[in-house]
C-alpha cells in the first residue's frame, strides 16, 4: 500500500522557522515527483513547492519563494520542506504528495488528488504571536 506521513507540523511565532517531513512508505519515490500543497479553513488550496525526479528541478508558489526550500532523500525515502520567515498566512495544513513520472523529468504543482499517485494525511501549521 502506497502511502506517505507527514510530520513537523506545530505553532511558530512569525519569523520562526519550521522544517516539514514527508515518510513514503510501499513505494520507492526515485521514479516520482513530490510536491507540497497546503490548504487553510476557507481558503483554496495551493500548490506550494514540487521537486522532480532526482531533484533536477523544482517549482515554487510566488508566495512562498525565497522562503521555502523543497528537498528529497530517495537513499531515505523522505520529502523535506524548510519553511523559513513565516507568516501568518502560512497557516494551513500541509499536504506531501507524490506523483508516478513515467522518465518525466519535471514536476507540476497540481492541486487535484487525482494528480497524484499518493497524498498523505496532512499536518498543520500555525504561525500566530
Amino acid at each position: 500500500q502506497l502511502q506517505l506521513v507527514e510530520s513537523g507540523g506545530g505553532l511558530v511565532q512569525p519569523g520562526g522557522s519550521l522544517r516539514l517531513s514527508c515518510a513514503a512508505s510501499g513505494f520507492s519515490l526515485r521514479s516520482y515527483s513530490v510536491s507540497w500543497i497546503r490548504q487553510a479553513p476557507g481558503k483554496e488550496r495551493e500548490g506550494v513547492s514540487c521537486l522532480s525526479v532526482g531533484g533536477v528541478g523544482a517549482d515554487y508558489a510566488d508566495s512562498v519563494m525565497g522562503r521555502f526550500t523543497i528537498s528529497r532523500d530517495d537513499a531515505n525515502n523522505a520529502v523535506y520542506l524548510e519553511m523559513g520567515n513565516l507568516k501568518p498566512e502560512d497557516t494551513a495544513t500541509y499536504y506531501c504528495a507524490a506523483r508516478w513520472e513515467q522518465g518525466r523529468p519535471s514536476c507540476a504543482r497540481g492541486l487535484d488528488k487525482g494528480h497524484y499517485t499518493a497524498w498523505g494525511q496532512g499536518t498543520q501549521v500555525t504561525v500566530s504571536s
